[in-house]
């Protein structure tokens, strides 16, 4: 799958408590904004942090079969962004293994920029995060005891 030129990767992990049931959610779109895909993941349970990052791998593995000319990573997690960009050291030994894989991926890659983007300019990927977690739980597989 060939794809020249822009790519923009919108990517979101959510968690249903902290640590909690997870899913990642991940919007690919052409450099003008157009849907090329979009991957919903159900991640099991861990943080919200574990969830960003690996939504965000699962972007890059994504985008990278487009073979792109230059990727930017959309993501409201303003951590994972500045560990990405090398503002803020990453500290905590069960995002280490993540951050690794992210800048592995990230630099297999041409031309790629992060970018820290509000919550609300990220619905997209938050949605389709959701449904990833969503899912799971209606198909009864990862629903908790019922709440009385």
């Amino acid at each position: 799958m060939t794809h020249s030129g822009a790519l923009i990767v919108e990517t979101d992990g959510a968690s249903r408590g902290n640590p909690g049931l997870a899913g990642a959610g991940v919007i690919i779109r052409d450099g003008r904004g157009r849907q090329l895909t979009h991957i919903a993941e159900f991640l099991g349970s861990m943080t919200n942090n574990q969830a960003e990052y690996r939504a965000l791998i699962i972007g890059l593995e994504a985008a990278a079969r487009y073979r792109p000319e230059r990727v930017t990573v959309r993501m409201d997690s303003e951590l994972a962004v500045k560990q990405m960009n090398g503002q803020y050291k990453v500290r905590h030994p069960e995002i280490l293994p993540l951050y690794l894989k992210a800048s592995e991926l990230a630099q297999s890659l041409p031309n790629v920029t992060f970018v820290h983007v509000p919550r609300e300019k990220n619905p997209g990927a938050d949605r389709v995060a959701n449904l990833a977690i969503d899912g799971r739980m209606t198909r009864g597989r990862g629903a908790g005891p019922d709440p009385e």
